[in-house]
Parts: C-alpha cells; sequence; structure tokens
C-alpha cells in the first residue's frame, strides 16, 4: 500500500535518505514533521522509516536516541512534539539495548523523559536505564523511581518483568510529585528514620482491609512517634490530598487527564494512612479529613469516572472503625452525599453495623449522629475570646461567624487579638462553619426522601431530635409537621396551626405533605409561610402533586408522561443516585442492563423508569469509557419488591423479564392501584430527572446540538408545555413579580415571562429558560453561570429552584438591556 497523501510520501523518502546518509541532526525535525501529519501513527509506508531506522548503524542509532532525547528537554513543557519523541522512542525500542546509553548525558536525559511519564512503554529499557546507574554507583531520581513503580502496576504495559527492580527500589517511600506525597517526604527527611518507617508501612496497604498483622505493626510505629504528632502530621498531609500535581506528567493523546488521577503507588499509601488514623484516638479532626477524603476520591474524572474509589473505600473503612460521635456522623452524612454504589455500599454496611451494636434502627443511628458543631441552641452560639465575641448562625442554607468588639459593635474581619491569642479556638470556629455547611445539605436531603419513610416520631423524641436539635432544628423549624393529625408549622417561638394557635403538646408526628389535601388547605399554608417570612429548604407546601392523568388511566400499566427525551447520561446518573435510585451506566457495549430502580421496601414496592443508550452509531457520541453521552427515556412502571428484574440492551429495544428457575412473569401494577403519595413522589423524581438533565435546556442547541439530530425535541422542549414544575415555578412568579423593581416591565403570560427592555421585548420559557425576542420570535442564547446567584427579590417560599435562579438573572439583566456589555450577547441583540 502507498501513501496517498503526496506530501506525507515525500517526508517519508526524505526521512528514509537521512537514515542512508546516518545524518541524526537532520532526521529528528523530519520524523517530528511526519509524526505531526500522521497523529502519532506509525503505519503504512511511513513504518519503513521507523524500520530503516531500527537496522542502521549502531553507532547512528545511538546518536540518532541522543538527539531524540536531548531535543525533548528542549521543546516546551506541554507541547505535542514531546509525545511524539516518546511515542518515536518506543517504536524504536528494539534498537540496538546499550550502546545508546553509554553517554551519561544521553542516559540522562532518558531518565529525565522518562520520568515525566505516567507509565512507559520500554519496561526492559527502563531496567537497562537503572542497571546502568547502579553500576555507576548514582542514586536513581525519585521521579524516575515513580514511572518504574507506575509501570510495575500496569499490568496492560508488561510491568510485571520489573518486579525485582521494584523489590530493591526501598526510596522514597512515596512517589513524589503530589503535592501531600511532597510534603510527606519532606516531614520524613526532617523528622527521621521513624517517620520514614511510618509512611513505607502505610504504602504496604495493598490489600481492601488491614490485617491484623498490618494493625500491630502500625500500632508499634504509632506508640514509638506519640499518636498526637502522629495524628497532626498525617491530617496535614491528607489535607493536601487533590490538590494539582507539583510535577505535571506527560498528558496522553487519548484517555483520561494523567495529571487529574491519583498516582497509583502513592493509592496504596493514602490507603494506609487512613487505617493509621483509625489506630488513633478518636478526634473530631480525623472523622472530618476522613470525610473529605472520601470525597475528593470520588471526585469524577471525564472518560475514568471516580478519581480513585478504592482510597475512598479506606476511608470509610476507617472511619467505620472510629468511636464517637463525629465519625459517626461523617458516615451518616456521606450516606447522604455519596452516589458511587460501591462506596455507598460500604457506607450502608458501616451505618448498620453501628446501629446493629448500639440496638437502634438504621433511622435513628442517623438522626442521633447528628453533632451540633458548637452550636448551643437552634442555629446559634455565642463563643468569647478575651474580649471578642464570635457569633456563629445558621442563615438559611449556610453557616455565617461574625464578630463583635468587647463594646458589642460588629467588626469586618476577625480581630487581630483573636488571630493572635486564640488561634486554635478560630480554627475551630472556621472549621465548624465548612462542617455545618455540608451537614445542612446532607441533612436537607436526608429530610427531602423522608416523604415515602413512612417514618413517625414519638412527640417528645421528635422535639429533641428535630425541632430543638441545634442544627437540624434549622430546617426542622421551616418545615410544616403534623401533630397527632393537625398541621403545623414553627414561628414566634411556637408551634402554630394555620390559625396561628400554639400547639405544646401531642404523641404522634409526621411529615407534611401535599397530597390528600385540599388545595385551598394548602393554599392557605402557602400564606402562612409568607406571612411568617419562612423559606422552606426545600419545596413542601409548594411540592409538585402529580395525579394520575387520562392518558395514564388509558395505558393502565406505565406512565409515558416522560416519555421520548433526551438526557445528558452522566448528570442523570448522579441525580438518580441522590434521590435514592439505582441505575446502571449504558455502555456501548453488546450488553443488556436494568432499568433506572428506586425500591421502596416501606410500601412492598419498586419503581422502575425504562431508559436506553442514544448514539451507538456516533461514536463521537461516546467517551472515551465506552458510556453514552445521552439517554433515550421510556415508560415509568410499578412493580411488587420481589418482583423478577427486567432489562434490555443497552443501545435500547424490547424490556424483558428475567426468569429463573421457572419463575411465573409479574405483571406491572395498575397505576390506579399505587398509593397516591407513591405515584406523586415517583413522578416528581422523573420529573427533576427531565427537568435538570433534558439536552432542552442547553441553550447553546439551537442548532439542535451534533448534525442537528435534536433540533426538533429541543425545540419542542425549550418552548413547549410546562410540565408540573414549571407550573408551580409559574405560580410563584405570579405572586413574585408584583415585588420586583422591575414589575413594570415584567408579566407572566402562558409559557413564558415577558420582558420588556429598550432594545426588544423578551419571552424566557418557564421551563427552559430559552429566551425568544422581537421580532419574530428570534432565538437569543445566554448561557448561564454554573451556580446562578439568585438576584435580590425579596422573599422566596422555598430553596434549591436553580431554574428559578436562572429566569430571574436573565430577567433582570434584559429589562436594562441597555447596560449589557457581554459581546457575545451584544452580537445577537
Amino acid at each position: 500500500m502507498t501513501e496517498k497523501n503526496p506530501e506525507l510520501a515525500r517526508r517519508a523518502r526524505a526521512a528514509l535518505d537521512l537514515i542512508a546518509a546516518e545524518d541524526a541532526d537532520g532526521l529528528v525535525p523530519e520524523l517530528l514533521a511526519l509524526a505531526e501529519m500522521v497523529h502519532d501513527h506509525w503505519g503504512m509506508e511511513r513504518r519503513k522509516v521507523l524500520d530503516a531506522a531500527v537496522a542502521a548503524d549502531d553507532r547512528f542509532q545511538a546518536e540518532l536516541v541522543h538527539r531524540l532525547a536531548a531535543r525533548y528537554h528542549e521543546v516546551e513543557p506541554g507541547a505535542p512534539a514531546r509525545r511524539s519523541i516518546v511515542v518515536l522512542l518506543a517504536n524504536l525500542g528494539r534498537m540496538q539495548p546499550t550502546i545508546e546509553m553509554q553517554r551519561l548525558d544521553t542516559r540522562s536525559a532518558l531518565i529525565g523523559l522518562a520520568a515525566e511519564q505516567d507509565m512507559h512503554y520500554d519496561s526492559p529499557q527502563l531496567i537497562r536505564l537503572a542497571e546502568l546507574e547502579h553500576a555507576d554507583g548514582r542514586e536513581l531520581p525519585g521521579e524516575f523511581v515513580a514511572v518504574v513503580r507506575r509501570t510495575y502496576l500496569s499490568q496492560w504495559h508488561g510491568g510485571k518483568t520489573l518486579g525485582p527492580l521494584v523489590a530493591r527500589l526501598h526510596t522514597p517511600a512515596v512517589n513524589p510529585g503530589e503535592a501531600w506525597a511532597d510534603r510527606a517526604l519532606a516531614d520524613a527527611d526532617e523528622l527521621g528514620e521513624g517517620w520514614r518507617r511510618l509512611l513505607a508501612h502505610a504504602a504496604t496497604a495493598t490489600a481492601a482491609r488491614p490485617s491484623a498483622k498490618w494493625d500491630k505493626t502500625g500500632r508499634a510505629l504509632i506508640e514509638s512517634l506519640g499518636a498526637d504528632q502522629v495524628r497532626e502530621r498525617l491530617l496535614s498531609w491528607l489535607r493536601l490530598v487533590g490538590r494539582p500535581r507539583t510535577r505535571l506528567l506527560l498528558e496522553q493523546r487519548y484517555g483520561p487527564d494523567v495529571n487529574a488521577v491519583f498516582d497509583p503507588y502513592n493509592a496504596d499509601a493514602l490507603r494506609g494512612l487512613a487505617w493509621l488514623l483509625s489506630l488513633l484516638p478518636a478526634h473530631p479532626d480525623t472523622a472530618r479529613t476522613l470525610g473529605a477524603l472520601v470525597e475528593t476520591s470520588l471526585r469524577k474524572v471525564a472518560g475514568l469516572g471516580p478519581v480513585n474509589p478504592k482510597v475512598a473505600n479506606a476511608a470509610v473503612n476507617a472511619l467505620a472503625r472510629i468511636d464517637g460521635e463525629a465519625a459517626l456522623a461523617e458516615l451518616a452524612r456521606l450516606a447522604t452525599r455519596v452516589t458511587f454504589k460501591g462506596t455507598l455500599k460500604l457506607l450502608n454496611t458501616g451505618l448498620d453495623a453501628r446501629a446493629q451494636a448500639l440496638g437502634l434502627g438504621r433511622e435513628e443511628v442517623e438522626e442521633l449522629a447528628v453533632p451540633a458543631y458548637g452550636l448551643t441552641e437552634v442555629g446559634r452560639a455565642e463563643h468569647r475570646l478575651g474580649e471578642v465575641t464570635a457569633l456563629l448562625e445558621v442563615r438559611g442554607p449556610k453557616a455565617v461567624l461574625s464578630w463583635r468588639n468587647a463594646h458589642g459593635k460588629a467588626v469586618k474581619s476577625v480581630p487581630a487579638a483573636v488571630r493572635r491569642d486564640h488561634a486554635d479556638e478560630l480554627k475551630e470556629l472556621k472549621a465548624a462553619v465548612k462542617d455545618l455547611d455540608k451537614m445542612l445539605s446532607a441533612q436537607s436531603e436526608r429530610l427531602d426522601r423522608q416523604f415515602l419513610a413512612r417514618r413517625t416520631w414519638p412527640y417528645a423524641v421528635w422535639r429533641e431530635r428535630y425541632l430543638d436539635h441545634p442544627l437540624v432544628g434549622t430546617l426542622a423549624r421551616r418545615l410544616l409537621w403534623t401533630v397527632d393529625g393537625t398541621t403545623v408549622g414553627y414561628a414566634d417561638g411556637e408551634l402554630r396551626t394555620l390559625a396561628d394557635t400554639p400547639v405544646t403538646e401531642g404523641t404522634r408526628v409526621a411529615l407534611w405533605h401535599p397530597v390528600g389535601h385540599e388545595p385551598a388547605e394548602i393554599v392557605a399554608w402557602r400564606d402562612w409561610l409568607e406571612r411568617h417570612g419562612i423559606t422552606q429548604p426545600f419545596k413542601q407546601a409548594h411540592r409538585e402533586v402529580y395525579l394520575l392523568t387520562d392518558a395514564e388511566r388509558a395505558t393502565g400499566t406505565y406512565s409515558n408522561r416522560f416519555a421520548a427525551h433526551v438526557l445528558r447520561q452522566h448528570q442523570f446518573h448522579s441525580l438518580a443516585a441522590i434521590r435514592g435510585w439505582h441505575n446502571k451506566l449504558r455502555l456501548a457495549v453488546d450488553d443488556e442492563a436494568p432499568p433506572a430502580v428506586r425500591e421502596l421496601p416501606q410500601w412492598g414496592l419498586r419503581a422502575e423508569y425504562w431508559i436506553a443508550g442514544d448514539g451507538g452509531e456516533h461514536y463521537e457520541e461516546i467517551t472515551d469509557s465506552g458510556s453514552f453521552l445521552r439517554l433515550r427515556t421510556d415508560q415509568v412502571r410499578f412493580y411488587p419488591l420481589d418482583a423478577p428484574q427486567n432489562s434490555a440492551h443497552c443501545y435500547g429495544g424490547e424490556y424483558r423479564m428475567w426468569l429463573r428457575d421457572g419463575t411465573a412473569p409479574v405483571d406491572p401494577l395498575p397505576l390506579s392501584d399505587v398509593p397516591h403519595l407513591v405515584l406523586s413522589e415517583v413522578l416528581r423524581d422523573v420529573d427533576l430527572f427531565v427537568g435538570v438533565a433534558s439536552v432542552g435546556n442547553d441553550p447553546t442547541w439551537q442548532d439542535g446540538g451534533p448534525d442537528g439530530r435534536f433540533r426538533e425535541y429541543w425545540t419542542s422542549y425549550g418552548f413547549g408545555d410546562l410540565n408540573q414544575s414549571a407550573e408551580t415555578r409559574r405560580a410563584l412568579l405570579e405572586r413574585l413579580i408584583p415585588r420586583l423593581a422591575i414589575a413594570d416591565r415584567c408579566t407572566v403570560e402562558g409559557r413564558f415571562l415577558h420582558v420588556k427592555g429598550e432594545r426588544h421585548t423578551y419571552k424566557i420559557h418557564l421551563g427552559s429558560g430559552n429566551i425568544l425576542m422581537t421580532p419574530n420570535d428570534q432565538y437569543l442564547c445566554i448561557v448561564p453561570k454554573s451556580s446562578p446567584a439568585a438576584p435580590q427579590t425579596g422573599y422566596l417560599p422555598y430553596e434549591g429552584d436553580r431554574m428559578l435562579a436562572v429566569i430571574l438573572s436573565k430577567a433582570m439583566m434584559l429589562a436594562d438591556d441597555m447596560k449589557i456589555t457581554d459581546p457575545t450577547i451584544l452580537s445577537q441583540l
């Protein structure tokens, strides 16, 4: 086969001529130019160039290797030519094995080149380099040791041949190049041999759990160094996990970013450090740091997924081994936040074990696990630090730390006397603010999932764990409850009825839900909340209620209300996990997967949302890890909890029930038989999935996305009929708009918020936030910030509606469109 590209053929001939003339100096730029043209793929006729180099004279080969290695270090870091040189040297690996490394400058350049790689493609070369350096009495650089270890751990690179070499490499104890590892190595060098042994012991944590022998060695090392000193150092190291690498590695053309993942050798050491912490006396800082390590280790990396689940799992196991309130609180908090299935299973196992040990139910343990974080009353605490008072308060979803001087006057910043004389107390207060923010979010999500839990509480227990709890009380006092069947809210220091009559005692308490209540009563409670200025932590009085439609009565056993949508798969997957659903990512493989499932054991039911991967014939719509970027949606069904599982091909197709051992098929339940509360909450979840993850929410997709395939869907979703959530938003805006500074420029009509600007009149869709403008309903693309802050609109009845914030921020900007300066927006106006 000959090259079809004349320029490629010409350069290949030129390279062959340079090899024949043994002109290594001229050949290097020619090879790099070829590499750029072929994107480092050395096949077809261009392979003859490499074969000719391999067959050339030994001394020419040595010179070529020297020139390539030297050129690598001359090229600017991050330049594609560096990757091309690595690929070239890997392809030339069949050349004379030792002659090119006799020169110290060549060997040094090759070692430096190898040290910048995540893994090396030529294990024999690593061995030769190490042997020659050892023979000359030269110490191997830590970064070179690191790539040897990483390559050894990578079986698909043939790294197992490196076993004998790795066994001889005892230093450094961990691989340099990560912020935490660099700090640990520096501390160990400064503090002495005992710390080096501790760090080396941590790096031996290669199993899923520590053995008794491993623990025994760890305890002995801790005892020799001092428990408090070990805790202080280990926590200082672990707080640096997840920081950017201190020495960047060469990026690969394909696959995940190697600088965004943990060094695999160091991951074992991180696991060991977590285990060592569990051998120390319980301490709030330990639990706090291990919890952060779990979340950092589960951070998503494109093309990979979670950074390193095995480190997250080690931190969870460590928390489960630590006694005390702080560790239990972290386990409970993480159980509401973690979505990665393997780690979530460990969290649930740890909480269940703790519940069994205490003789309590799982739900009770989660309630008892919520600490006060220094709050001495509901949402508030005062701490006296010398003549200064620190005020710790919960304001809505956030904790705030403020200061008052000796005269009781508020000051904006931390007083100098506090920084000087009360550094430890200040550090703990700042940590408490961060802990409160995390736990408030976790508890809000836990409470939001309680509607289907069928929980009731004895009145006195409920007051202790909810209404009067220093932290949970800030949420519970903004919700509605039923006390012995009477709906109550908290205002002016008391539980009160709709008529504001105080309720001071009771027997059983439950969380209130609008299902089963008359519309007039629901509206009255909304007015009551507004009258008392109460912003609920999530939708409760304004919660959407989903009743059966005529179409669903006709289909009988399934709902098509949320079918035929196109969702971003990974966003849907994460959101489903947060809402308590189990889902399996659809991969572009010949395999089947079950639908997204929410199990409802309290009701004996299982809800299913049928989905399928979209874009199997379009490779650009599949991630590097093989998962679809998007899904198409289908039916919602309900089955008995123990019914056999349904599944369908990942690409789509008919769902079938897996029947084993003669098991009879089980029909889906008629929707009319599903309890109203269950139906409403499940459909609300699915509405949320569509409302957040639909590609119709992307304002940049007016062209229909890839190849315009989704233009019709995007238009119908982005400007079509409102779903139940958007209808709730519409009703709220009708009440809210008259209070805005731009009220005279805004009206709510049908599906849109109309905003009159100086340049145009704009229509903002209340479901998607997409905008049309006069004349002729021309589309206006405005991409909102990732976390838009709600503009100053006065009272809002609930938190958490991001789309409401997007719509209001767009309305505020467009009402004063003469002041818009963004060139991207101005070009459309």
